[in-house]
C-alpha cells in the first residue's frame, strides 16, 4: 500500500472541536510537523476534511 506524507502548514487555532479531533487522529500537533500514514480511505477522508490546513505528498 502507498504511503503519504502529511504536513501541517496552517495553525489549528480557531477550528472546531471536530476538526481538532481529526488533527489529533492524524497525529498533528504543531506547525510544520510531518507525519506518514498509509493511503487508506479513512485517512484520505480525514485529509479531505482538513485540506485547508495541511499539504499531502506521496512517498515513494
Amino acid at each position: 500500500m502507498a504511503k503519504i506524507k502529511i504536513t501541517q502548514v496552517r495553525s489549528s487555532i480557531g477550528i472546531t472541536k471536530q476538526q481538532k479531533a481529526i488533527m489529533a487522529a492524524l497525529g498533528l500537533r504543531k506547525m510544520n510537523q510531518v507525519v506518514e500514514h498509509e493511503d487508506t480511505p479513512q485517512i484520505m477522508g480525514m485529509v479531505r476534511k482538513m485540506q485547508h490546513l495541511i499539504t499531502v505528498e506521496e512517498v515513494k
